[in-house]
């Protein structure tokens, strides 16, 4: 008698977006309720905040969270946990923006604030004088960071997001490979692969998880990061989380009805190539 074969499980959990952000970053819009309000319309368990958190980072812009922007976030994010308790669990977390000029700092402000959940990732790169955004879509920021080489801007993004990794307690790699992802021109070397596997070694070693960012599938028809650094992610058994990497509150797990035909199709390719 042949017995009925059970579904694999999905390898991420659709239900919780772990990866929203509000207006208190200075660069998206929307409030904490609308966010969760969006969320609670499209039946998530699980919302999770990720403001940014930065340290001196010179720039033409705030793109992250000051002292007060926090303070403000916790007391209202805690008014809303309470309010929506019956209907969806409310955490409320940070993306640590890496600056490996100040490790310190940083540590002082993660310190300052009781983070549910803590996101890494690396925003800025320092050309000696100025930083710029390594994941904008600015035309300055982008032609400033190809005269610097794209080669090297790449190189040390993931360099330092090793150093991160090893420095920093968190739980979620946010975006592996979203660095310059507005220059169409951009390849990575073997060099920069044997980095991203290096990792993935990491999260594997560490028991952290790899985020599955699906607001790639809106800029290149497939999410951060790509096919092959999945797979591979899969193949270490790397723990998979889906965020939306929401800036407007209608973001909120966008394209996640895309995650259970893609992630089953990366999952059939690799029990092939066992």
């Amino acid at each position: 008698m042949t017995g009925s074969r059970h579904p694999r499980p999905l390898p991420v959990d659709p239900r919780t977006d772990s990866h929203v952000h509000t207006h208190l970053c200075n660069h998206a819009s929307g409030t904490m309720e609308e966010y969760i309000r969006a969320a609670v319309a499209r039946g998530l368990d699980t919302i999770i905040f990720l403001e940014h958190l930065e340290a001196g980072i010179d720039y033409g812009e705030r793109t992250w969270l000051t002292r007060n922007d926090f303070n403000r976030y916790f007391s209202e994010g805690e008014r809303l946990r309470e309010k929506y308790r019956q209907k969806i669990k409310v955490r409320l977390g940070v993306e640590i923006g890496y600056n490996p000029s100040a490790v310190e700092l940083l540590r002082t402000k993660l310190a300052a604030y009781p983070f549910e959940f803590r996101g890494l990732s690396y925003h800025f790169f320092h050309d000696g004088s100025h930083h710029f955004n390594m994941v904008s879509r600015r035309r300055s920021n982008i032609d400033a960071l190809v005269a610097c080489g794209a080669d090297r801007v790449v190189t040390a993004y993931f360099a330092g997001l090793i150093e991160a990794l090893q420095t920093f307690d968190v739980q979620v790699l946010c975006h592996l490979d979203a660095v310059l992802r507005h220059y169409p021109e951009l390849s990575f070397t073997r060099s920069h692969r044997v980095q991203i596997d290096r990792l993935l070694q990491l999260l594997k070693k560490k028991g952290i998880s790899l985020e599955v960012n699906t607001s790639g599938f809106g800029l290149r028809n497939e999410p951060y990061p790509a096919r092959a650094i999945l797979k591979r992610a899969m193949e270490l058994g790397i723990v998979l989380t889906a965020g939306s990497d929401a800036h407007r509150p209608e973001q909120v797990a966008r394209y996640f009805d895309r995650l259970p035909a893609y992630l089953s199709d990366l999952s059939a390719c690799e029990r092939l190539h066992r």
